[in-house]
C-alpha cells in the first residue's frame, strides 16, 4: 500500500491512540536530546508498542519527526484560533503569530532542532509528510492574516514569509541568529502580506 493510500484510510480510534502515543514519545526523546535521541527502538518501548508497529506507522526517523512538526503544528493551530493575533494589520498579526510559534519552539531546542533537522533531511519518501507540514505553517499564517480567500499573489506572499521564517529558525537554532534578528526578520517578511 502506498503512503496516499495509508493516509486516505481512516485510523480507528485504538490506532489513533497509539498513533498519539507514538508522537508523545516521539517528542519527549527529543526534548530530551534533539534528533539523535530519538531512535526507533527507544521510541517503540516509550510508546509502549512493538518495533514493527512503529515502523507501520512511520517507516523512518525522518517521517516519525516531521510527524511530531506536524503535531506541534496542529497544537499551535488551535491555540491561535482560541487566542488569535492582536495587531491591526495582517502583517503585525502575521509576525506576532510566527513569534509565538519561535518563542514555543525555544523552550524545547532540542525538539526543535530535531524537527528541523528531520524537515531538511527530508527526501521524496518523506514528501506527503513534508507537504502536511507546509499546508499547516500556510493555514497558520493565512488565518493570520484575516484572508478568507488570499489571491495567488497574497499566497506566494505567505510562501515567502513561511520561507522565511523557516530559514531564521534553522539560522537561530545553528547559533547564527539572535532572537533580534529572528525578530527583525519575520517583521520584514510579514510586510509582504500588506501589498
Amino acid at each position: 500500500m502506498t503512503e496516499e493510500a495509508r493516509a486516505a484510510v481512516p485510523l480507528t480510534e485504538r490506532q489513533e491512540a497509539r498513533r498519539r502515543a507514538i508522537l508523545r514519545a516521539s517528542a519527549e526523546l527529543a526534548g530530551r536530546g534533539g534528533f539523535d535521541a530519538v531512535q526507533m527502538r527507544e521510541v517503540a518501548e516509550a510508546a509502549d508498542v512493538a518495533l514493527g508497529t512503529l515502523y507501520r506507522y512511520f517507516p523512518s526517523k525522518i517521517h516519525l519527526l516531521v510527524a511530531v512538526m506536524q503535531d506541534q503544528l496542529d497544537r499551535l493551530h488551535t491555540t491561535l484560533r482560541k487566542r488569535p493575533p492582536s495587531g491591526e494589520r495582517a502583517s503585525e498579526r502575521v509576525a506576532e503569530t510566527l513569534m509565538r510559534a519561535f518563542r514555543a519552539l525555544q523552550r524545547e531546542p532540542h525538539l526543535a532542532e530535531a524537527m528541523v533537522r528531520a524537515l531538511t533531511f527530508a527526501d521524496r519518501g518523506a514528501s506527503a509528510e513534508v507537504e502536511a507540514v507546509s499546508r499547516r505553517t500556510t493555514a497558520i499564517i493565512v488565518d493570520a492574516t484575516g484572508l478568507d480567500r488570499p489571491t495567488a499573489d497574497q499566497l506566494c506572499a505567505v510562501r515567502v514569509v513561511e520561507h522565511t521564517w523557516y530559514s531564521v529558525l534553522i539560522a537561530w537554532l545553528c547559533g547564527r541568529a539572535s532572537l533580534d534578528q529572528v525578530r527583525a526578520d519575520i517583521e520584514t517578511a510579514s510586510l509582504l502580506v500588506d501589498r
